[in-house]
């Protein structure tokens, strides 16, 4: 028994067995299955690329990317952009990618440089910069020069508005593509298939010459070096990576919100994506596709069933107190392990 416990993890196991008997108790209280399927559906695939992010990033030896909304702000952008040129449907999905990508690499590139400079404090230091460029981008979004109504305040305002709606341009292309229905239950083909092509992505590069030595140069820096692996190259190439995965993330999670959340909104971003993948099983220093997947399916599973259920029993709304509650519970239960491992 304790080496099946030690083989699941007890994080792990005991998520699994708390979200079972949050199951059995929606069905007493006859809140619909089918409903809370689809949205556990939605809620990993939108959720799933932030969570890929941190994969590089724990590869590369920086640990977990606590500096996420770095890349997040410039998804935004790459999305605001497309929405100022009346870009909708797939064709402003893409656009938005492509515009996000290149800004996204060139701030991983300065940020990656910053980290070899404060090694041995990353998460703590991206944790910062990140709050620091969300209150920098605050300024930005007030003073941006964007002229489309969707955008701006109503009624000749300036500046943004906090929330952006993407109804006209475009929400739910991918929960929409190829999607059908099993019962009651739809699956959101798209979403679900884009996931897969961005950790096949992640994967096929982990198992290329180029992704090997970077895992080396983030597991063992002095056996890197002895073989001639520039270390802080590396570094910087997975900070890149991870920046760019968290780019790429946004838009899709915006887009299967059906808005964009702009100010404060990516503040805490990463919290929920380091909580995810560690969840999972990955460690400080250890990170898998698969980890990613049982991470973020248990983690969104939770939520989605948690909160209805506990807002029946309590007849009012702490949806933000048990995310809150969950998500950083398991971020200091991980990191206070020895090794940082949760197994």
């Amino acid at each position: 028994m304790n080496s099946l416990i030690k083989k699941i993890g007890v994080p792990r196991l005991i998520i699994a067995l708390f979200l079972i008997g949050l199951i059995l108790v929606a069905v007493y209280l006859k809140i619909p299955l089918s409903s809370l399927i689809t949205d556990i559906l939605v809620r990993f695939g939108m959720n799933a690329i932030l969570v890929l992010a941190m994969i590089p990033a724990v590869q590369s030896g920086i640990g977990l990317n606590f500096n996420l909304p770095l890349g997040i702000v410039f998804g935004l952008i790459g999305a605001l952009i497309s929405i100022e040129f009346k870009l909708s449907g797939f064709f402003g999905f893409i656009v938005s990618i492509l515009i996000a990508v290149p800004l996204a690499a060139i701030a991983g590139y300065f940020y990656g440089k910053m980290l070899n400079r404060i090694k041995g404090q990353e998460m703590t230091v991206g944790t910062y910069i990140g709050f620091s460029v969300v209150s920098l981008m605050c300024i930005f979004w007030l003073v941006a020069p964007f002229k489309s109504p969707e955008l701006i305040w109503a009624y000749g305002g300036n500046g943004l508005r906090v929330t952006v709606s993407l109804e006209s341009s475009m929400a739910h292309v991918l929960n929409n593509f190829w999607s059908f229905k099993i019962g009651n239950v739809k699956i959101p083909t798209g979403l679900l298939l884009f996931f897969a092509l961005c950790a096949f992505i992640v994967w096929i590069y982990s198992k290329s010459k180029k992704g090997l030595t970077m895992k080396v140069a983030g597991s063992n820096a002095n056996f890197a070096l002895s073989n001639g692996i520039d270390v802080d190259k590396e570094r910087v190439w997975g900070t890149v990576i991870s920046t760019v995965l968290a780019a790429i993330g946004i838009i899709v999670y915006s887009q299967a919100f059906g808005f964009l959340q702009l100010y404060n909104a990516p503040l805490y971003a990463a919290m929920p994506a380091v909580a995810a993948i560690l969840i999972g099983g990955a460690s400080l220093h250890r990170a898998k596709i698969i980890h990613v997947i049982i991470g973020t399916l248990l983690f969104q599973s939770l939520l989605v069933v948690a909160l209805p259920v506990i807002n029946v029993l309590s007849e009012g709304s702490m949806s933000e107190v048990i995310r809150t509650i969950v998500s950083n519970g398991i971020i200091l239960y991980a990191l206070t392990r020895p090794g940082g491992d949760t197994a």
